[in-house]
């Protein structure tokens, strides 16, 4: 039994007005997740780290779903003091281009912090309540988000907007 199957009746019986389903994963690894509906992720996040002792997250990362049209972002989770994990978390925006905001969890787990940020510029993820959002990779002028399937690459690779001192020998 995964980690999800395991915990989700116990998140039912805490949460039952949330929205949060078990997505399987029929991959050898079975490393079924949890997708929750961004309005239900703070309480979860909390439910999970206070009742449940999911104290670390490792790893918060972004998918882009043309086909679905929507931007997905992914939890991983442990407890460092149970021993437990992973614990896979899936949240969803509700469209690519006006509906991609998602609840911050940086009040939740202080090591999301810089992942939204990342996530935030290469996706295009608005994470709401984040404390300092703004790009991490790419500079400030930087049109689009890289990471994106229909992201179109510059022709001149060399271009880069921003001015460097010494750049032009001098």
């Amino acid at each position: 039994m995964s980690e999800a199957e395991a915990i989700l009746p116990a998140l039912e019986e805490a949460l039952p007005r949330a929205d949060v389903s078990l997505v399987p994963n029929p991959s050898p690894s079975g490393q079924d997740s949890l997708r929750i509906a961004p309005v239900d992720l703070p309480g979860v996040a909390r439910w999970l780290r206070d009742d449940c002792a999911f104290d670390y997250l490792s790893n918060l990362s972004g998918v882009d779903w043309p086909e679905e049209d929507c931007l997905e972002v992914v939890y991983h989770l442990y407890s460092v003091s149970r021993r437990k994990g992973p614990l896979v978390l899936r949240v969803r925006t509700g469209d690519r281009a006006d509906a991609v905001g998602v609840p911050s969890v940086v009040s939740v787990w202080r090591s999301a912090e810089l992942q939204e940020r990342e996530v935030y510029d290469l996706y295009g993820v608005i994470f709401e309540g984040h404390p300092d959002l703004r790009r991490l990779l790419m500079w400030e002028e930087f049109e689009s988000h890289p990471m994106r399937r229909d992201y179109v690459e510059p022709d001149d690779f060399e271009y880069e907007p921003t001015p460097h001192p010494g750049a032009s020998g001098k």
